[in-house]
């Protein structure tokens, strides 16, 4: 399987505002505010980034495991989004999604524009090929519930500038996202039906007529919450990004810094993305 390839053939789309705190960090609370929903702290909406066919921006294929591709848009604040991107197949009937079946996962850079000039977030979300990051090291998933492995799983995410590694993103557990599992896959399957144009976010039933000719859905859970250095510090030309989803009960915080360090380590059960920003 050559999954960069496979997966053109897939819907891309995301999940706005699913940790706590991101979207404040992320400068995009304000524009979010207009949004209700039907929990506290359920996410936001869902969004799309790649839409095989489109005859917008969207149809242009953004991901890469190895670079990201600035464009000459440095200037507008680009950030690492560390996530879990679930690879799932689904079923579509009657003009509507009936079921979405997580079949693998694997670490995620929904690398973003921080640009805050009102249009809908998918323009942030890309700007042109090699502008998303994905981890060739799926890992089955056999049972997309806390009582699965995907539920022993935490996401770090560092920057590596000028030989110093710095953490990026808070290293978080899966099972911390605000909508997870079961939960998640219903109230997806819902707002890709449902969900209607309001402020950052747009109507998705106008990009389900292109699930005809998709293999599966590649969704990315959204982002971890930023340490103090990736609040403040966007990328440059030249940084090493590196995303982990990993299984912390197998490994350390230290086994993944070993690794990023170029130490002699071995990393089973997880998933790992280094890209070079150019």
């Amino acid at each position: 399987m050559n999954l960069l390839e496979d997966l053109k053939d897939y819907l891309g789309f995301a999940v706005a505002g699913n940790f706590a705190n991101h979207l404040g960090e992320a400068g995009e609370a304000d524009e979010f505010s207009i949004i209700e929903t039907k929990e506290k702290d359920a996410p936001k909406g869902m969004f799309p980034f790649y839409i095989k066919g489109h005859d917008s921006f969207l149809g242009t294929y953004p991901i890469c495991d190895e670079v990201i591709l600035t464009h000459g848009r440095e200037c507008d604040n680009l950030q690492v989004e560390a996530e879990v991107a679930l690879i799932c197949d689904f079923v579509y009937e009657s003009e509507k999604i009936v079921d979405i079946i997580p079949k693998y996962f694997t670490a995620f850079n929904d690398c973003s524009i921080r640009v805050q000039d009102g249009s809908k977030l998918s323009t942030k979300k890309n700007w042109g090929t090699n502008t998303k990051g994905i981890s060739q090291d799926i890992i089955a998933i056999d049972n997309f519930s806390e009582n699965g492995v995907l539920g022993k799983y935490h996401i770090s995410s560092f920057i590596k500038r000028d030989g110093i590694v710095c953490d990026y993103g808070t290293t978080s557990a899966v099972k911390s996202y605000s909508y997870f599992f079961e939960k998640l896959k219903y109230w997806m399957i819902d707002i890709l039906n449902c969900q209607e144009d309001c402020g950052p976010l747009e109507e998705l039933g106008q990009f389900l007529k292109y699930a005809h000719n998709s293999k599966g859905i590649l969704i990315a859970a959204g982002a971890t919450a930023y340490t103090d250095f990736g609040k403040k510090n966007f990328l440059k030309k030249g940084d090493e990004i590196f995303v982990y989803v990993y299984n912390a009960h197998a490994h350390s915080f230290q086994d993944i810094m070993n690794d990023m360090c170029g130490m002699d380590t071995f990393l089973g059960q997880c998933s790992k993305l280094h890209q070079i920003v150019k």
